[in-house]
């Protein structure tokens, strides 16, 4: 008798694991009513065209670029003109196409940086949410201490020993961003390895592997997706804090923190050269942030009937 009620409560558990549909299959499946709510927001669709500006400026760069922009093309420091949009800078390189060619450095590194994070992140984050025990208190408190260290102390020593290209510079803030999407990966496995869909395929025999990515991935990635848009915003900020203090991407390569630092030492004389820069990582860092909290309020349940 009590083998019949156990048959019939796996046989459940079993019906509710094969009818569970992860995140990810959602969004593919649905992805018209989740981009028609995304185009709701006003802030998102603001996000959507600065985004789509800046990285069609970045991969067609030599189009738009007006002259080289390692060339010295005129005197130093020139005011805006018809022939230079934006000005000179000191050495008298075109500040638009350096500009232009900037928008390709800053976006490669963002998406760079958040691909490297959100994927290494995410495997260490599983593995320490399902395995537990001795691997979950080695991967967290290696963590703990990554988080004890200031933000940008890792990624300058990172570039220090390996170099200033933009996938060292990349990959330096990728590590640096790891630790925060392996604590987020890590509580919302946790979260849903309590449900029933788990505890069904726990039942049925499927592999520990299977398991992990084909039930409980898929289904915690929703504030990944968000964590990843606001660490592309904290990629081009990082970028240009190191650009800017000379230990970035190397020169000449030009990048908006290169234009910051070389702009400042002119300023009282040639204050174009950092405003056009500035207003550049302003719009982006502002757009990708703003593009977060839109996936936000798109992807989290309870806030879809407000939209």
């Amino acid at each position: 008798m009590s083998g019949e009620p156990l048959s019939q409560a796996t046989s459940a558990l079993v019906d509710a694991s094969n009818g569970a549909r992860p995140l990810l299959v959602s969004l593919v499946a649905d992805r018209r009513s989740w981009l028609r709510r995304l185009l709701r927001i006003k802030l998102g669709v603001f996000a959507l065209v600065i985004v789509g500006i800046m990285t069609l400026t970045g991969l067609f760069a030599p189009l738009i670029a007006t002259h080289d922009p390692l060339a010295l093309v005129t005197f130093s420091s020139e005011a805006p003109s018809a022939e230079h949009w934006l000005g000179t800078d000191q050495l008298g390189r075109d500040q638009f196409s350096r500009l232009v060619y900037g928008a390709r450095a800053s976006m490669t590194v963002s998406v760079l940086t958040a691909a490297f994070a959100v994927v290494v992140g995410s495997v260490l984050g599983l593995l320490a949410a399902y395995l537990g025990g001795r691997v979950d208190f080695i991967l967290m408190r290696s963590a703990d201490a990554m988080f004890a260290m200031p933000g940008i102390i890792l990624p300058l020593l990172l570039v220090g020993i390996m170099g200033g290209s933009i996938l060292v510079v990349s990959f330096a803030l990728g590590v640096a961003s790891t630790p925060g999407m392996a604590r987020l990966m890590r509580g919302q496995a946790l979260s849903q390895m309590q449900r029933d869909y788990v505890l069904a395929s726990e039942a049925s025999g499927a592999s520990t592997l299977r398991i992990i990515f084909r039930h409980v991935a898929p289904n915690s990635f929703a504030p990944i997706i968000v964590a990843g848009s606001l660490t592309m915003s904290s990629a081009v900020l990082a970028e240009a804090g190191l650009s800017f203090l000379g230990v970035g991407v190397t020169p000449p390569a030009p990048t908006w923190g290169t234009m910051l630092s070389t702009g400042l030492q002119a300023i009282r004389i040639a204050p174009w050269q950092v405003f056009a820069p500035g207003l550049a990582i302003f719009l982006l860092i502002l757009s990708y942030n703003f593009l977060g909290d839109a996936l936000r309020d798109v992807l989290d349940p309870r806030l879809r009937g407000s939209l």
